[in-house]
């Protein structure tokens, strides 16, 4: 019998505000805006969690544009086929919800691609605030539209800058 995996947890202060990140033994399942103490998870550490906490500070200052972490988020397939296309727009550009569908051969399915990134349990790590209405509609965020716009413009700001890990 398959023993349940402990998922674990640690708060960040991040530069846009604090952040709980969860995972497993093996990858983030999880992040959640604000500092909580999620029932039934440990507050401890673990690799993951570590990697997670160091790619994301990277991140929020201009010096990582691509996350190299394992994921495992909560879905059906379509969910994860939504998650993985979404993984893949790059740093600083956009595309439509109906953009999303179309790229996982699901063309006019855009209203379920919005419900399904409206409750994307990994924001960040899965950047769904990439992923706008038409026009100037900023689409919906988990973490609010205000939240989103701040993103999209540090993410503009930093598009051209180079990040050169240390040797």
């Amino acid at each position: 019998m398959d023993r349940p995996m402990t998922i674990r947890y640690a708060v960040y202060d991040t530069a846009i505000g604090d952040v709980t990140i969860l995972a497993d033994e093996k990858a983030i399942v999880g992040l959640r805006f604000g500092a909580m103490d999620p029932i039934g998870c440990i507050n401890e550490e673990n690799a993951a969690l570590y990697d997670g906490i160091i790619e994301l500070n990277q991140y929020c200052y201009g010096q990582r544009k691509n996350f190299d972490l394992k994921l495992h988020p909560p879905g059906d397939t379509f969910e994860k086929q939504v998650y993985e296309y979404v993984r893949t727009i790059p740093y600083g550009k956009t595309m439509t919800y109906e953009e999303v569908a179309k790229a996982i051969d699901e063309p006019g399915a855009g209203p379920e691609v919005k419900e399904v990134l409206t409750s994307n349990p990994i924001p960040f790590f899965i950047p769904c605030h990439r992923v706008v209405g038409e026009g100037d509609d900023p689409g919906v965020y988990v973490g609010g539209v205000e939240l989103k716009k701040k993103i999209l413009a540090m993410e503009k700001t930093n598009a051209d800058r180079e990040f050169h890990p240390a040797a």
